[in-house]
């Protein structure tokens, strides 16, 4: 499996006792504090970060006029279980 690219190195600042933790996962996983942070931040994004930029884009949206009315929608799913239930 190929390495990925790396960006330059950034500086962070933690409160000591997040740092200890990740310290302590990555001493008993015997892996490198960044590989603990990273994972960490893929995590984040997968979850908690991907609802954020959900958002975002859903504003994107409405911003350029790609929406639809409510009353159009709940009748299209009316007459499509409409339609099943036939």
């Amino acid at each position: 499996m190929p390495k990925p690219t790396l960006s330059d190195p950034i500086t962070i600042r933690l409160p000591e006792e997040v740092l200890a933790a990740i310290e302590q996962v990555a001493e008993t996983c015997d892996r490198t504090r960044s590989w603990v942070m990273v994972r960490a931040l893929k995590m984040y994004l997968a979850s908690e970060g991907a609802d954020i930029l959900a958002v975002r884009k859903g504003r994107e949206q409405v911003a350029n006029g790609d929406i639809h009315d409510m009353d159009d929608v709940l009748q299209e799913i009316y007459d499509t279980v409409d339609r099943k239930v036939a």
